[in-house]
């Protein structure tokens, strides 16, 4: 469908960028890459147009979980985890008290190359950008877009600036917007709340080895968790949270001292002069906002919210990935029945069903991302810590109960019922510790006490991820929606 070529009122300088275009990606990150790359290959035309097509330097998207891996594997992007360096990881070493709870991904039924892996998220990112650059029907342009171009309610394509500066329109019947958690078009298509409850400070480590190797490592600590990753055969990722109300400075050298007197300290000593040579050196220390945001799409015709522009969820985990990458499969499929995409308002109800179909996966990651940030924190609360003590001692368990939050926490099982399931059976085994070796008034108290604190933390992030969309999903109309009746199926 060609749309009218009009100009941008107050932009007396723009000028309309040529071309058919089906498809116009905002953000070439991993999940506009990956678009771009799998509906170039269904053989639409797609523009990308990315704020800065250098290499991203940028320690946040370096841990891809096997269920990630998987969906790469799905679009056919496996092979851009190879010649990066990329690190294989078998599952996360949680330690506290100088004990050691280890979350073994549940791997078994596949094949040897399917595993976690962690990179140079810049590296990886270029990788993704030049498979989807190699399609001929793919174009990939430095801009910046400024806005989107809206007609009577209906997305048609965006307005941006190229890299001279010139004003420039790209239209489309389909503009779907991932340009990343620091979004400038999100409040254009949603109404997020975010949350911002701490920042990872991050730094890397040379030439040292982890206690468990393939292993990454998630330290229990005072006052905040801190975790350790490989990102290349001689680097380590080491990343420590902090509340966001006492957020040294970096500049004033106040980050360095406390990194050096309150967390150094509880670092294994095989890693302590690593770590104290990685902050005492210039410039090497940096800061990155912890966002919680669930996904609060509004419904426009033409355009789509996708990956962290659309949810975020905290990073303690590293499932950020995996979540864009699902819902990146999960587009696709949804759009590859329809021959063309003209009829924005019918293209839009149909697709409205994406954002229920993704909720097995991105709720899954997303609670129990939320939940172990605030867990693993210390607490002056004697309730929060017997949580704490009764979520790290049902991992210690093993077998089918850290098999569980383990597959979970992969991307690998998908099921908040599953996960619902398991917070239940931690709270009863925290509750059972309790009340050893026999029940007393006080015992039933601080047991009453902890479910209450476990369901405090629990609930609101259920409540903000959708009760219904969530757990019944087969309850909500979209769920059922078909392709718009007038779109023959596409030959790909």
């Amino acid at each position: 469908m060609e749309f009218p070529r009009e100009k941008c009122v107050n932009e007396a300088e723009n000028h309309e960028a040529g071309g058919t275009i089906d498809v116009i990606i905002v953000g070439a990150g991993v999940a506009g890459a990956a678009l771009a790359y799998s509906l170039g290959k269904d053989g639409r035309q797609v523009r990308v147009i990315e704020r800065d097509l250098n290499a991203p330097n940028r320690f946040v998207g370096e841990v891809l979980m096997p269920g990630g891996y998987l969906k790469l594997i799905e679009l056919g992007l496996e092979d851009c985890v190879d010649e990066i360096d990329a690190q294989k990881i078998a599952g996360y070493v949680i330690y506290m008290d100088e004990k050691e709870a280890p979350i073994t991904f549940p791997l078994e039924q596949f094949n040897p190359h399917v595993a976690g892996r962690t990179f140079h998220n810049g590296r990886f990112v270029q990788k993704l950008r030049s498979k989807a650059a190699s399609l001929h029907n793919v174009s990939q342009e430095q801009g910046t877009v400024t806005s989107l171009v809206e007609e009577n309610g209906t997305v048609k394509g965006v307005h941006y600036k190229d890299k001279s500066g010139r004003l420039l329109t790209a239209y489309a019947p389909l503009t779907v917007v991932c340009d990343g958690c620091f979004s400038n078009l999100r409040r254009s298509l949603s109404d997020p709340k975010v949350e911002v409850p701490s920042y990872f400070v991050a730094f890397p480590l040379m030439n040292c080895k982890l206690p468990n190797e393939n292993y990454a490592a998630v330290v229990i600590a005072d006052p905040s968790p801190f975790v350790f990753y490989p990102v290349s055969s001689t680097e380590l990722r080491c990343m420590v949270d902090i509340p966001s109300q006492n957020l040294p400075s970096v500049s004033g050298g106040e980050m360095a001292h406390y990194l050096r007197t309150r967390v150094a300290p509880q670092v294994f000593p095989q890693l302590y002069t690593a770590f104290v040579s990685a902050i005492e050196k210039k410039d090497n220390i940096r800061v990155m906002q912890n966002k919680i945001m669930a996904a609060a799409p509004r419904r426009i015709p033409g355009a789509l919210l996708i990956g962290d522009a659309l949810n975020a969820r905290h990073a303690l985990t590293g499932g950020g990935m995996t979540v864009a990458l699902s819902d990146v499969v999960l587009l696709r499929d949804l759009l590859r029945p329809l021959h063309d995409l003209s009829d924005a308002s019918a293209v839009c109800e149909y697709l409205e069903s994406f954002y229920t179909l993704r909720k097995p996966m991105s709720s899954t990651i997303n609670t129990l991302a939320n939940v172990l940030q605030k867990v693993f924190r210390a607490s002056s609360d004697p309730t929060m810590q017997d949580v704490q003590h009764a979520f790290f001692g049902y991992l210690r368990l093993g077998g089918t109960f850290s098999h569980g939050v383990s597959a979970m926490l992969s991307g690998l099982w998908p099921r908040p019922l599953g996960l619902a399931f398991h917070f239940l059976a931690i709270a009863t085994y925290g509750v059972g510790r309790l009340l050893l070796p026999f029940p007393t008034p006080k015992r039933l108290w601080n047991g009453t006490k902890l479910l209450w604190v476990a369901l405090s933390i629990l609930l609101p992030f259920i409540w903000s991820e959708g009760v219904r969309k969530m757990f019944f999903p087969l309850t909500v109309p979209a769920y059922y929606r078909t392709p718009p009746a007038n779109n023959k199926n596409r030959k790909v």
